[in-house]
Order: C-alpha cells, then sequence, then structure tokens
C-alpha cells in the first residue's frame, strides 16, 4: 500500500457542532470509524491503521471533550503523529454560539460543560478549552447553516477517494401481498392492476422472469405506459434521495403472490437502475413460497 491511499481523520470540535453526523457520513462513505476515543490511544490506533495490510486505509476518529482530562493529550498525541511521519488531517468543527445553543435546546440534551451553568456559558468555556486544538487543525469547517446536502458534497469532494463507495446502495424486491406487506421497505408499489398470468394456465407456476410470462405482461399498453412512467418518477426519486445525502434506498414491487407480475417489473425496475447506479441489487422475497416449476435464475447484485 503506498502511503498516499491512507486516509487518517481526527474529528474533533465544539460539542453540537455536528461531529457524530460529520463521522455518520464518512462512515457511510468506507472509513472506518471510531466515536470518542480517548487522545492517548490515537498515536497507537493510527501507528496500527497505517501499518495494516488490510483494507483498513480510510479511518476517522471522533475525540472531543466528552474525554475530559483524557482529552488534554490531544495536542501532545497530534505532535506524536507528526514525529512518526503517519499522515492525517484534523478537523475542527464549529459553529455559532446562536446555532449551538439552539441545537441544545431542541435536543434537549445537556452541554458536557454546563452541568452546573447555563448552555451558554458552557459553551464559552468549551472555546476556551479548545482554542489550542482549533489552531492545530488542518481544516475547520463551520456548520451553522449546513445543510445535510452541502455536507455530503463537502465530504465527497474533500475525503471522497473511491466514487464507487459513496455510492446508493439501492434494493429493489418483489413480494406478495398475501405474505404480508414488507416493514423495510422506504416505498412499496402495488401493480396488482397489471395483467395476470396466474390466471393463463401454461403460465400459472412460470415466474416474471420467464420470457413468455415477462412478454405476456409487457404486451398489454397499461403495462408500457406504467414502466414507463415508474421509470421517470424513480429516475427523479433516486437523484433526489441521493442529493439529500440518503446512502441506501428500498423500493419493494408487490401483487398477490410475489410470483409473476410483481417479479417482472422488479426485474425491470432494478436493470433500468442499474443504467445509472452502481449498486443495485435485485431480490424476490416470495417466490420459494409459490409452486415453481419454471424460472430463470439470473438476476444477481450490481
Amino acid at each position: 500500500m503506498k502511503d498516499d491511499d491512507f486516509r487518517f481523520v481526527i474529528i474533533t470540535g465544539m460539542s453540537g457542532a455536528g461531529k457524530t453526523n460529520f463521522m455518520q457520513k464518512l462512515e457511510d462513505m468506507g472509513y472506518y470509524c471510531v466515536d470518542n476515543l480517548p487522545p492517548v490511544l490515537i498515536t497507537r490506533f493510527a501507528d496500527l491503521c497505517w501499518k495494516s495490510t488490510s483494507n483498513t486505509r480510510h479511518v476517522a476518529v471522533v475525540t472531543d471533550i466528552r474525554g475530559g482530562s483524557f482529552f488534554d493529550a490531544l495536542p501532545q498525541a497530534l505532535d506524536e503523529l507528526k514525529k512518526r511521519g503517519i499522515p492525517h488531517e484534523v478537523v475542527f468543527l464549529e459553529a455559532s454560539d446562536e446555532a449551538l445553543v439552539r441545537r441544545y435546546m431542541e435536543t434537549r440534551r445537556q452541554h458536557p460543560l454546563a452541568k452546573n451553568m447555563r448552555i451558554q456559558e458552557g459553551i464559552a468555556a468549551e472555546r476556551k478549552i479548545l482554542a489550542g486544538v482549533r489552531a492545530q487543525a488542518d481544516v475547520i469547517v463551520d456548520t451553522t447553516a449546513m445543510k445535510t446536502s452541502d455536507l455530503k458534497e463537502y465530504l465527497s469532494s474533500r475525503f471522497g477517494g473511491d466514487s464507487k463507495s459513496g455510492d446508493m446502495q439501492i434494493t429493489v424486491f418483489s413480494f406478495g401481498f398475501k405474505y404480508g406487506i414488507p416493514i423495510d421497505a422506504d416505498m412499496v408499489i402495488d401493480v396488482r392492476f397489471l395483467p395476470n398470468p396466474f390466471y393463463v394456465p401454461e403460465y400459472k407456476y412460470s415466474t416474471g422472469r420467464v420470457k413468455e410470462v415477462a412478454d405476456y405482461i409487457n404486451r398489454s399498453p397499461v403495462t408500457q405506459k406504467f414502466l414507463e412512467k415508474l421509470y421517470d418518477f424513480m429516475d427523479f426519486v433516486v437523484d433526489r434521495f441521493k442529493e439529500s445525502g440518503k446512502t441506501q434506498l428500498t423500493i419493494a414491487i408487490g401483487c398477490t403472490g410475489g410470483m409473476h407480475r410483481s417479479v417482472f417489473v422488479t426485474e425491470k425496475l432494478g436493470n433500468h437502475l442499474r443504467e445509472k447506479h452502481v449498486h443495485v441489487n435485485i431480490e424476490h422475497r416470495d417466490l420459494h413460497r409459490n409452486h415453481v416449476e419454471h424460472d430463470v435464475t439470473d438476476s444477481s447484485e450490481g
């Protein structure tokens, strides 16, 4: 491994400035993340990751005043990293006093330094404590007016690396309503209005992946119009979800038994999405519950 493949990001800064959200976004991008790591362990942990031959080449740790007296060792840990030549970046997150107070009031959480004082006094005390660390930061990020989409764009441009690792994970799966509506789907689409091959004797025990069955469903003008509108709708929705920072999307397509129409539409939609997106998984939840005599198993993760 080359040193330029290695990223060790130390996230610190003001309480309430968004360090946890920052870390979670990096984790979605493929970083190995550790929250609330005591500074005395940072050098040893960074050295371990740096020398590792595993895939742990992008690492992020959060350290802040939650560590109490342990946090005092952070400047020394940063100096030690420089002495050892371990590549690292220090990201300091901050926000205005007004924004921090508002966030604590909204969440009703207690500021770490405001146990016996007002929130604003705790914030002021924390700024003094962190002044030295802030001066050592490589990057200072003000999150006062930063939206989730802005944060994701910033992280992708600065810490992205492999663009594929940050691509949305999309799962499209078929199901049968008679076996229950899935509880883990972001959206459920009912396709029981499409022509039903179940009532055609020669197609009754063949799945929606079999060409003759798929052709039967697809011959209907209703099916063709529906797929056209479905593709437009899903292209729009997926792009908007990606812009908002969503990293996983699960789409459930349902018909009565989960064997014909839902399977056909799931295959069509999944393959359409694969034309634009890297990680698209096609699944069929209830096929095994049906009496299947003919099937074509050619679906796999993209």
